[in-house]
């Protein structure tokens, strides 16, 4: 049994990827060497995260992430039910996809002062595949971990996104690379109204597997609909 959904561009798809809404956010601002990029461009359907994740300068600790630029940037997600990941190909580690209600202003010294984060934990078979997020599935974290008394998040603010790779506190380090077609809110059709950010991208309507993911052979029936001139890289 499928079920109908809406889905909205945020990022690839109907909104192309371009390299001024992205921004590293390593390990370097405390002494470490791990280093990112998001190589993509407007005419690529593709994004790529990846860089070397160094966990031997910080005693086995480490992150190299990406994240939007802008601190006026806000998303309002109340009228949807999570997000939605189509990788194009992977490298079978483990990456995190994060949100942040919240920014303060920078420290004395520069550097960014810690808030709260929304992290939801994946990994994804190298071929790719869809990864369903609904809103309950991101936990609470705060400089790497859980904060259960967190306050819920602020669906009608979100004001960062992140892809991350960690170590996971030490399982995980050097080289990575993942290839993401688009990034995504998806809800129920009937439950979708009004705009996702300050523009008014098309919606487009699937069938979500009642799993909540899929593979690259399950979704080629529709794949090449959804996202016309996409292609991996």
């Amino acid at each position: 049994m499928t079920s109908l959904l809406s889905v909205m561009s945020i990022f690839g798809g109907d909104k192309p990827w371009s390299p001024l809404d992205w921004t590293s956010s390593d390990d370097r601002v405390r002494g470490g060497c791990s280093i990112s990029e998001l190589t993509c461009n407007p005419l690529s359907p593709t994004a790529i995260f990846h860089g070397n994740l160094d966990i031997k300068t910080l005693g086995g600790a480490g992150f190299a992430s990406q994240r939007t630029t802008g601190e006026d940037r806000s998303w309002d997600f109340s009228k949807y039910q999570g997000l939605v990941l189509d990788i194009a190909k992977s490298d079978e580690k483990q990456y995190a996809l994060t949100l942040k209600d919240e920014l303060l202003p920078k420290s004395p010294d520069g550097r960014e002062q810690s808030t709260i984060s929304w992290e939801y934990d994946f990994k994804v078979d190298s071929d790719g595949g869809k990864v369903y997020v609904h809103w309950d599935d991101f936990k609470a974290t705060y400089r790497g971990r859980e904060k259960k008394d967190a306050k819920p998040l602020d669906l009608k603010h979100v004001k960062r996104i992140s892809f991350m790779m960690r170590s996971f506190f030490g399982t995980q380090e050097g080289d990575f690379s993942l290839s993401i077609t688009s990034l995504s809110a998806f809800s129920k059709h009937d439950n979708v109204q009004n705009e996702l950010y300050s523009d008014n991208p098309k919606e487009k309507a699937i069938s979500q597997p009642t799993n909540g993911a899929t593979t690259k052979d399950e979704e080629q029936g529709w794949f090449g609909w959804m996202f016309g001139s996409c292609a991996v890289s």
